[in-house]
């Protein structure tokens, strides 16, 4: 339904926008036609004033003819650069208007994501401890409900962390800690959490030692938390996810790679835009706000890296860091 509305509203404006160019287009038209008529009767004034048997009748009758072509060149001319500069100006106003809208659309999204994020943890979490307190559980059962609610309450606590860092790292005094940072070491921390989290998930990883980068330790991991969360999220539950960290040929490279449905060719430049999420039905039904890739991006940019994503083999999708 929100998405039916969203077109509806573009459409309305749509059509609106181009009704009001053909409206102005058009009195351009009527504009040129009125004076090129006021251009014709002035002309035949003038001729119906000549006298044929005036000696000088051929020069003046050449004269008027004359200034009637200049005056319609001008009129032309006039109206080619009116036209040139609405039809400009028409144009960014259009891209700019749509780009809002299509930004006010994500923001739209985020709230409405943000907000089914929020409820899920603290949701699930509540009815684990009231289970937990209510009901004579054996310890297997309890050490359930209770790993089931910390998992909830971890993801609650990456949401709010990169909700507050987006925000932080907008503002124009933000300033990152710059200090000799150990990438091996961040990723056999952020691994060994996501195992500890996830026992039940396949995650394997493979790094270079002693590789070494000036930077934020704190940011480097939301930066590899977030990609691992994002292949734990999207691909199959039994396929492994590859984290593998390569110091070659005076470049460092992070990859984390998954088996799952991959990111559409139209699809790998626009999601790490703010608020953006993968438009295909299949990733629609994961869970996620739009933020961590950007948020990621952002922090490899701060370091002075790229990040892209290339297509896997058979399938799936590999997130490339490069510094």
């Amino acid at each position: 339904m929100g998405y039916t509305n969203k077109v509806f509203r573009f459409g309305n404006f749509s059509f609106w926008f181009w009704i009001l160019l053909v409206y102005v287009i058009a009195a351009l038209v009527w504009w040129f036609i009125s004076l090129e008529r006021q251009n014709q009767e002035m002309t035949s004034l003038k001729l119906s004033e000549l006298k044929k048997d005036h000696p000088q009748y051929t020069l003046q009758y050449s004269n008027i003819m004359e200034l009637r072509k200049r005056g319609t060149a001008k009129y032309i001319a006039e109206g080619i650069t009116f036209l040139a500069l609405i039809l400009v100006g028409a144009f960014f106003v259009y891209r700019s208007i749509r780009k809002q809208m299509e930004y006010n659309s994500l923001q739209q999204n985020f709230m409405m994501a943000i907000t089914h994020e929020l409820k899920t943890p603290i949701a699930t979490t509540r009815l684990s401890l009231e289970t937990v307190l209510r009901r004579k559980l054996d310890e297997v059962q309890q050490q359930k409900l209770l790993l089931s609610a910390l998992s909830e309450t971890n993801r609650l606590n990456i949401l709010t962390n990169n909700i507050l860092l987006a925000s932080q790292m907008e503002e124009k005094n933000f300033q990152r800690d710059n200090e000799d940072v150990n990438l091996a070491d961040i990723v056999e921390t952020v691994v060994s959490d996501y195992k500890n989290r996830f026992p039940q998930r396949t995650i394997e990883a493979s790094a270079d030692k002693d590789v070494f980068l000036q930077g934020d330790e704190l940011l480097l991991q939301i930066a590899l938390s977030n990609l691992i969360d994002n292949a734990l999220k999207y691909a199959p539950k039994e396929s492994p996810v590859y984290v593998d960290l390569m110091d070659e040929n005076d470049m460092i490279q992070v990859k984390v790679s998954d088996e799952g449905p991959g990111v559409p060719d139209e699809e790998k430049k626009r999601i790490f835009e703010k608020f953006y999420r993968s438009g295909n039905e299949s990733t629609r039904k994961a869970k996620g706000t739009g933020l961590g890739l950007y948020l990621t991006r952002k922090i490899i940019r701060d370091h002075n890296g790229d990040i892209f994503v290339m297509d896997n083999t058979p399938h799936g999708s590999i997130f490339v860091i490069q510094f």
